[in-house]
């Protein structure tokens, strides 16, 4: 298996096979918002952007940054990376990398990461040792449709005392960040905790209202900055089966929350029966829909040509079906190796 990013992005799991009091008061306060995607008419065809780890940005992606057909960089950045120890913020690395990409007249998205392939190394230490927070973290199986991948973690943020620490880092980027990023997003809701191992009260239905809790809470604090949510899969869910899908558009549309997605692939069964519907239903009533064209992406085969998809593939469908906005390339794409048509 071809992992995503070394900050794990990508989590579809075994799941997508086998089909708190302040968040609440965050939920009831985030504004509504009128605005549509820009996409809504069907016409335009969605911005590209590089899509990388912030560790990786030297070296991966300021060779590319300068194609005039790159109109911006997202960046995950691991929640460790920016909170070393509790109440005490580092955000040089966004800054640094939002000053490179102003001065060349490029946007920055950042994607704040909490879930990962790998053990709890990238959370912050105080947040699996403190009793608090009963661990902290939950340990997941990692399975995609590439193949079995090594047990990782995802931040237990069905614990109120670890989604309160998650949205007190959440409002320490607002106050640094807010009105100069192109947009904020959290990972995919895609995961498959390891409910044997399990020692944190994880439930389908609790992590299901934490997430909602944390996109509220984000754009309650980004007012100016577009906060998103990526949504692909629920787990315990197939087919709307238990209604999150549904609530989670509907939610994202009420409190004027974008959307997105890890990955593009047209036609192909698990996504179309899940996400994907729903992305072409709310099409113009979303501020802003963001999808990334990840590593894994190229490997998959269009199940109706039985080729690999194509760049123009990937472009069409994420504009034209998912009304995308944006199309995060990770640094790989066969496109960005060759010279930018001028």
């Amino acid at each position: 298996m071809t992992k995503r990013i070394a900050a794990g992005v990508g989590m579809l799991m075994t799941m997508a096979l086998a089909g708190g009091a302040a968040g609440t008061a965050a939920a009831a306060s985030a504004p509504a918002s009128g605005k549509a995607s820009a996409s809504a008419s069907g016409n335009k065809t969605a911005k590209n952007y590089l899509y990388s780890s912030i560790g990786d940005f030297d070296e991966k992606v300021k060779p590319l940054v300068d194609r005039p057909d790159v109109a911006g960089v997202q960046l995950v950045v691991p929640w460790k990376a920016l909170e070393r120890k509790k109440n005490q913020y580092d955000f040089s690395a966004i800054d640094q990398a939002l000053k490179y990409l102003q001065a060349r007249h490029k946007k920055l998205f950042i994607q704040v990461q909490d879930r990962f392939f790998e053990p709890p190394t990238r959370l912050p230490d105080y947040l699996l040792k403190d009793p608090e927070y009963k661990g902290g973290a939950a340990p997941t199986k990692n399975e995609s449709g590439l193949g079995p991948g090594k047990p990782g973690t995802v931040a237990a943020q069905w614990n109120p005392q670890v989604r309160a620490r998650f949205q007190h880092l959440l409002k320490a980027m607002s106050q640094r960040f807010d009105g100069r990023l192109a947009g904020v997003n959290l990972p995919e809701t895609a995961t498959e905790v390891d409910t044997k191992k399990d020692r944190t009260g994880y439930s389908n239905d609790a992590y299901f209202k934490a997430e909602l809790d944390n996109m509220a809470y984000g754009k309650k604090v980004f007012t100016k900055t577009p906060f998103i949510q990526y949504v692909n899969f629920w787990p315990g869910e197939w087919n709307n089966s238990r209604n999150y899908m549904k609530r989670t558009f509907e939610f994202a549309k009420a409190h004027g929350i974008g959307l997105g997605g890890p990955d593009v692939l047209p036609n192909r069964p698990a996504q179309m029966q899940n996400s994907y519907p729903f992305f072409k239903k709310y099409r113009g009533q979303l501020p802003i829909v963001a999808m990334a064209v990840q590593e894994p992406d190229f490997q998959y085969k269009n199940p109706k040509t039985k080729k690999p998809y194509t760049r123009q593939e990937f472009t069409e469908f994420g504009s034209k079906t998912l009304g995308a906005d944006g199309l995060f390339w990770a640094t790989s794409a066969p496109w960005l190796q060759k010279p930018a048509a001028r």
